[in-house]
Formats: structure tokens, sequence, C-alpha cells
């Protein structure tokens, strides 16, 4: 059911009639320089938003800014990691568009999702209980445990993501080669275009 739905929207939405006619996506991805724009677009953004988070972890790690408060450096980076988060997903989504079939067979964009996540949760958590009681440690130098273990797991998370990312270009691991089992698996090759083989180059 998702395979088709992906098929469709990367092969039919949008298509008009015509031997030469392409999909939404299919242009999208064919784009002279648009598409370039868009993954350009997509990687600063996200050093932006990586850079304000590294700020506010490594203030909450006790590392760096020790003499100003926590709430100071916050009120003043949230504005710009809210604003470059916005423009991560927005280009995101319209990467995910160019090539929803890639993507969802590679084993580095699933693992980022998690760790994605995984970091998203580990936001909810600190700004739900963890900050409640910031007032009663703003101008700490060394902020409590709870707050600190939130700011590694997001230093950690984070850079897990952008590594993940950062290895999605790669063909290191794609449906059709042969490969492990897991691989595989984690990857639903059995569904995709390319099909599942083994490592003996066999398909099952």
């Amino acid at each position: 059911m998702i395979g088709a739905f992906l098929n469709w929207l990367e092969h039919s939405l949008g298509k008009g009639g015509g031997d030469t006619a392409q999909s939404w996506s299919e242009a999208l991805l064919g784009s002279l320089n648009f598409w370039n724009l868009l993954e350009g677009t997509h990687l600063i953004a996200l050093m932006l938003f990586a850079g304000t988070i590294m700020v506010v972890d490594l203030r909450l790690l006790g590392v760096t800014f020790r003499k100003t408060r926590v709430s100071v450096i916050s009120d003043a980076i949230l504005p710009l990691t809210v604003f470059s988060f916005a423009f991560v997903v927005i280009t995101g989504m319209g990467l995910l568009f160019a090539k929803p079939i890639f993507y969802y067979h590679n084993v580095w964009f699933r693992v980022k999702m998690v760790f994605l996540a995984l970091a998203l949760i580990n936001i909810v958590v600190f700004h739900g209980r963890v900050q409640a009681t910031q007032g009663s440690w703003d101008s700490d130098e060394l902020p409590p445990r709870a707050a600190r273990l939130a700011a590694a797991g997001s230093l950690i998370l984070w850079l897990l993501v952008i590594g993940c990312g950062r290895f999605i270009p790669y063909n290191w691991y794609e449906c059709g080669k042969p490969q492990t089992a897991f691989i595989n698996w984690v990857e639903e090759c059995k569904t995709s275009e390319q099909g599942e083989v083994n490592l003996a180059g066999q398909h099952p």
C-alpha cells in the first residue's frame, strides 16, 4: 500500500499527457537549478539550526557562557532556532517529494528518522519537565544533572541525525545489491523495484 502510494507520488502526480510528460516529482528532480537551490538551502538552514542548538546545549552543559543566564541565551537563540528549523522541514519535505521511493528504501534515511524522533522527544521532555524548574538554576554556572543530560542527549542525537543525512547519497546499502538479511529487512527491499538480494547474489 505504501509502495503504491509512493509510486503514484513519484511517477504519476501532476503528470500530463504525452510521452515526454513528467510528474511533479520527476520535474523537481530533473530541474536544472531549483533542485540545487533546494538542497543548498536545506544544508544552510540545517547548519544554522544545529549551530543554535549547540550554543544552548553547551551552556546547559556548563562548557560555554557560564556567567550568562541560561534564559538570556535561549531567548536570544530561540527565534533563530525556530526559523531555521522551519526551513529545514520545508526544504526537507521538498527533497523527499523529489525522490520518495529512494528515501523510503534507504537505510540511512530510516535511521535518521528514528534519531530525529528521539531528538524531538528529548526537546519535549526538556521543555515540559526540566525547564519547568529553570528559575531555580537559571544563573548556575553548572545546571542540574537533568538539564545536562538533556543537553548531552540533544547534542548526540542531532549529530547522529546530521551524520545519517550525510550518508544518504552513498550507495553502500541499496536494494538490488547483495547485502545482509538485516539490511534487506530494514530497507524493505522485498517491496522495492530492485528487489531483495542476499549476500550470495541470489533473490530469496
